[in-house]
């Protein structure tokens, strides 16, 4: 039976968070590419010690973005997108209003009590003095960027994710440019200073300081630039508010109260992926001096674990945060107008797509460890490589773990992740301990860490989402077929790159040609195996296209090519 106009119409709709996730997840690893390219001269300029304080700067500024902007666009897309969903347009635009006002307002005490209290901070609870100049740098940047994640929320609920992924490109670009000048510049500042005074970090603390001026100035460049959609905007805007017919009117003390109610769980629960980093990273410190190390040694392992390790792994996690990002808004229009099958539909195909890419990245990761260090870093030393190694399926169940966050705040159950945090905090945070003080694993801690925490959000969240929906994974297309492909793409990958090694050498194209083999390998195994239907082709930008090219080079499984 043939689909009518309207028929075809109401799936594009009910299907366009595909494309709209894509957008965002391209524009998500094109700044994740950037930042790991930028952070191989940064890295350099640098030196270890000066990225273990950058990173440590980082973590805590991380966290006070938690706590003033990181839960807005999830909050505000979705009160937005739920009063669009029974056209309440003037509503929503209120919504974002009362957002704004509440942004400005937060984003400012926060700013100023990190400015402020980055001496006491940096000294007691980090363990780390000199971390106090980067701290600073960044205080100004949590107003930027709690104000800019208000606008990219109003505009993902209104259901378009580009403003937010060219922001995001513009924002990374103008960080990687800024945080080398600088790092440049600051490092021999620091360094001619600490010769005068005797104090030898100074050089790679100045440094990271300069380089967290980047960050600062990047989230102006793209708040700017939203400003300039959103001016562009208005006159739309102001269109929709006059063909607003809808007699209730919410007081702003009413949205303050559910945007309250929706972002404090989402900021909990967020913040305590963040968190996590920082408790450990300070026992971390703490157990390392205990033990009889020195502080330009531990800082020096801090340094490859956030600026070596934590820049690739967090490249592929980067698609499923669009993903998670794009499906909140249209999971609560599914739960307030559709079906359960079509809920159990979304929630399938938002989970298969992620692991098709976090698979084979754990994978890839896996098998190309040191000749990524190698490629990237110029570093053939076997901490990092083992690190990556020894991390990579941490992609998966971050992954997981992300997707399985927005779903259910898109199932309007905007509590459970923050309970499920909180408990994988607790048995994370006793695995670490032991991990460090009994084991003295010593930086494989950090990573050990990570996979308990991921691993019991993990289970928590799929046992949680049963429960509300009855949905259950699909074990077999969602997990075991990605693997399968990822394995093949594993064995010839390393294959291929132990050849070219042999035969050519260096350090730039057995690798690169290894990666080109994987990408493709994995595309072929992934498709004849049918890890994808042929409507999550469809689904994908440019997906008819797609699908006729998988069918004329004879890329799908013969039930699913003979379908029409």
């Amino acid at each position: 039976m043939a689909e009518t106009p309207k028929t075809k119409k109401r799936s594009a709709k009910k299907d366009d968070y595909l494309v709209q996730g894509a957008i965002l997840a391209a524009a998500a690893v094109l700044t994740k590419i950037i930042g790991v390219v930028y952070r191989i001269p940064l890295t350099n300029i640098l030196g270890d010690e000066g990225n273990g304080f950058y990173g440590y700067a980082y973590q805590v500024y991380a966290i006070a973005l938690m706590l003033s902007s990181f839960s807005l666009p999830t909050a505000v897309s979705k009160l937005v997108s739920a009063r669009l969903a029974v056209r309440q347009k003037r509503n929503a635009f209120r919504v974002f209003v009362c957002s704004l006002v509440f942004a400005v307002a937060v984003g400012l005490v926060i700013s100023l009590a990190i400015f402020f209290g980055a001496g006491a901070i940096s000294t007691y609870a980090m363990r780390s003095p000199l971390s106090v100049y980067a701290l600073r740098v960044l205080a100004p940047g949590l107003l930027i960027v709690a104000v800019m994640a208000v606008i990219r929320g109003y505009f993902q609920g209104l259901g378009t994710m580009v403003p937010t992924a060219i922001s995001q490109i513009l924002e990374q670009i103008i960080n990687a440019v800024v945080s080398i000048v600088g790092a440049s510049i600051l490092i021999g500042v620091g360094t001619r200073t600490g010769q005068e005074t005797g104090e030898e970090l100074l050089g790679p603390a100045y440094g990271a300081a300069g380089s967290t001026l980047g960050t600062v100035l990047g989230a102006l460049a793209g708040l700017l630039f939203l400003l300039f959609v959103l001016w562009l905007y208005k006159g739309l805007i102001k269109k929709q508010l006059k063909r607003d017919h809808s007699k209730h009117q919410e007081s702003y003390s009413a949205i303050l109260k559910a945007l309250i109610f929706t972002a404090v769980p989402v900021i909990f629960s967020t913040a305590v992926y963040n968190i996590n980093q920082i408790i450990d990273l300070t026992i971390f410190n703490h157990v390392m001096s205990a033990q009889g190390f020195e502080e330009a040694e531990y800082m020096a392992l801090q340094g490859i674990y956030t600026g070596k390790y934590d820049t690739l792994i967090n490249v592929p996690m980067a698609i499923a945060n669009a993903l998670g990002a794009s499906v909140v808004p249209s999971l609560t229009a599914v739960v307030a107008n559709g079906t359960r099958k079509q809920v159990h539909n979304k929630i399938n195909q938002t989970f298969r797509l992620t692991m098709v890419i976090a698979i084979p990245s754990c994978v890839g990761y896996f098998v190309l460890a040191s000749p990524l260090m190698v490629l990237l870093y110029n570093d053939a030393s076997a901490t990092p490589a083992y690190l990556l190694m020894s991390g990579a399926v941490v992609v998966v169940l971050y992954s997981l773990s992300s997707v399985s966050n927005s779903v259910l705040h898109g199932l309007n159950h905007m509590t459970a992740p923050a309970k499920n945090a909180g408990i994988a905090l607790g048995v994370h945070l006793a695995a670490f301990c032991i991990m460090m003080i009994v084991f003295r694993m010593n930086v494989y801690a950090l990573v050990g860490g990570n996979i308990v925490f991921a691993l019991c959000m993990c289970i928590l969240n799929q046992l949680k989402i049963r429960k509300v929906c009855g949905y259950r994974i699909d074990i077999v297309r969602t997990f075991v077929k990605p693997f399968i492909a990822a394995a093949v793409m594993g064995v010839v990958t390393y294959a291929v790159h132990l050849v070219l090694d042999l035969v050519i050498g260096g350090r730039f194209i057995a690798t690169t040609l290894s990666i080109l083999a994987a990408v493709a390998v994995y595309a072929v195994v992934v498709l004849r195996i049918g890890t994808l239907s042929e409507q999550d082709i469809k689904d994908l930008p440019m997906g008819v296209r797609i699908l006729r090219y998988c069918r004329k080079f004879h890329l799908l499984p013969e039930e699913i090519s003979e379908t029409e």
